[in-house]
């Protein structure tokens, strides 16, 4: 079982919501990739003067757990007030902090992050992080209030996979209680098997199912990797070794002269 801020789930995947070619597209790819949890930017759905009803009663007709966003806000003040306004729409305190600081990597203001973060947690927000895999970025979101942590893998739709093994798997070790999410750039079911046979806890994805040429069967396709990745990390893999080691055992084997 997955914990969240004393939440439990099932699933290891987190699914977001925009893109997807119709809304009904976006309900079936929900229920075949057995998500809990879907992203939802407050934001993007209200833009240009929508009120976005549609959209959001869509959402409660899935039955699963809400997590807005703060897609598209590039100071605090912003990410601050669309989390309060998020709050009251979605009538939750769980929201997913991203603050924007380079707009062509779409690179997290790290600096700005760790501010909001410790302004909405003492404002009872249970936050969920849009990070890099910095290793003291991390400490100053926890120590700020936050309690699971959310680092990217690539540049958010780019699909390029996991482009720093060795800093996500320093992050896993140096935050070993610490729930991981994996959020940006995961492109294939492969990319979303790799990080979690790292031991991160889940995966954050949209881009990779809504574009598909299939949305439906890509869901499903990913919930599958997932929980490949999972449970082989659980079961212990065979590291890579330098040489070659014969499978069948040489010692007591017969000798013919």
């Amino acid at each position: 079982m997955l914990r969240l801020y004393d939440v439990e789930l099932s699933s290891r995947l987190l699914l977001g919501t925009a893109r997807y070619p119709s809304p009904a597209v976006l309900a079936d790819a929900v229920r075949h990739s057995k998500a809990e949890i879907v992203t939802v930017s407050l934001r993007r759905e209200t833009a240009g003067g929508k009120s976005g009803g549609a959209f959001f009663e869509l959402i409660r007709e899935l039955g699963v757990r809400v997590l807005p966003n703060t897609a598209g806000c590039h100071s605090v003040s912003e990410a601050v007030l669309t989390a309060k306004m998020a709050r009251d729409v979605f009538k939750t305190n769980w929201i997913k902090l991203e603050l924007i600081g380079h707009q062509d990597t779409l690179q997290p203001d790290v600096f700005q992050l760790v501010e909001a973060a410790r302004i909405l947690s003492d404002d009872g927000f249970e936050v969920f992080p849009y990070t890099t895999e910095d290793l003291i970025v991390g400490e100053r979101l926890l120590e700020a209030g936050c309690k699971v942590l959310m680092p990217w893998c690539a540049p958010i739709g780019s699909a390029m996979g996991p482009q720093n093994i060795p800093g996500l798997r320093a992050m896993r070790a140096e935050f070993p209680y610490t729930p991981l999410i994996v959020d940006a750039g995961i492109g294939r079911p492969s990319h979303a098997t790799t990080v979690m046979e790292l031991g991160f806890d889940a995966v954050l994805l949209n881009t990779a199912v809504a574009s598909a040429q299939d949305p439906i069967l890509m869901a499903d396709a990913f919930a599958r990797g997932i929980e490949a990745g999972h449970t082989a990390y659980l079961a212990g893999m065979l590291e890579p070794r330098d040489m070659a080691v014969p499978s069948t055992p040489v010692i007591g084997k017969g000798v013919f002269a």
